[in-house]
């Protein structure tokens, strides 16, 4: 991979897919009016995450020198100059920005993009180092995703997958936080400075609470009549069996392993999670499609 393209982070591009959820769950994931400019908006955030992963390496520079991995990162390890960071990701954000613009949908992408472009940057300079703050503004770029899939589809966006989405970030973001406190209490090497203002004991229960209450808002999502009526469908429920194997299988990782450094290497490396998405795909296709 290139220094240029290693820059870009192109795997972590796999959380952009949020913005097809609101297409999925109005049952509308094969209807190419709606599709394409889904399409366009996907790439879109593919081009602003990049434009803001440039910017926070540039900024990292220095503490990623420290860590065993992140040093050979192409800004920390000098492979791609800050200079040439800056150009990247300027054009990174122009073409995001063009990009909702040739959609032409809803005036509001452009804010939401806006939104999460100016957010991040704030995150990048300030606010991922303040505890707790860090990872609400994680979980806030998700629901930005979604509200986006929304907006460039005209979908209208329920609370139940705000919440969902909200949760579920939340819930890998503290997970992502404990990977750095158990390097910070191992080595003495602090990679990033919230990682002082954890400790294991609380993220051990801020990731059971989180997790729980995701899979509580998980089944009474899948039991409201709303939904039933909705998806002409009592049996949205046993879907709810693929998401606890899921997130139990991910606390697993996260406490047992200890291998939780990246959220997209699970996703990409972990053959039973792999199964457990592939399976609630499945069966909450099979259930609202056919």
């Amino acid at each position: 991979m290139t220094p240029i393209l290693q820059l870009l982070r192109p795997q972590q591009w796999l959380k952009n897919l949020f913005v097809f959820l609101p297409l999925f769950f109005d049952r509308h994931l094969f209807d190419v009016e709606l599709l394409v400019p889904c399409i366009l908006v996907f790439v879109a955030f593919c081009f602003a995450s990049s434009g803001i992963y440039c910017f926070n390496d540039i900024q990292d520079a220095e503490a990623d020198r420290k860590h065993h991995e992140k040093r050979n990162r192409p800004i920390a390890s000098g492979a791609v100059s800050a200079r040439t960071g800056y150009i990247v990701m300027a054009v990174c954000v122009i073409l995001s920005l063009a990009l909702v613009a040739l959609i032409g949908r809803n005036s509001m992408l452009f804010l939401v993009i806006g939104a999460y472009i100016i957010l991040n940057i704030a995150y990048s300079l300030k606010l991922k180092h303040l505890a707790i703050v860090d990872v609400f503004i994680i979980a806030t770029g998700f629901v930005l995703r979604v509200l986006a899939g929304g907006l460039a589809t005209d979908i209208h966006i329920t609370h139940w997958i705000v919440l969902m989405t909200f949760l579920l970030a939340l819930f890998l973001a503290f997970a992502k936080r404990r990977d750095d406190v158990v390097m910070f209490e191992s080595s003495g090497v602090e990679t990033r400075k919230t990682a002082s203002q954890y400790n294991l004991p609380f993220l051990n229960e801020a990731i059971s609470i989180v997790a729980s209450i995701t899979m509580v808002c998980y089944i009474l999502y899948t039991v409201s009549p709303e939904v039933v009526e909705r998806f002409n469908s009592p049996y949205v429920y046993l879907t709810s069996l693929f998401v606890l194997a899921g997130i139990i299988r991910y606390l697993q990782i996260t406490i047992v392993d200890v291998k939780n450094g990246s959220p997209t290497r699970v996703l990409l490396h972990d053959r039973f999670i792999q199964g457990c998405i592939i399976c609630w795909i499945a069966s909450f296709a099979l259930i609202i499609y056919l």
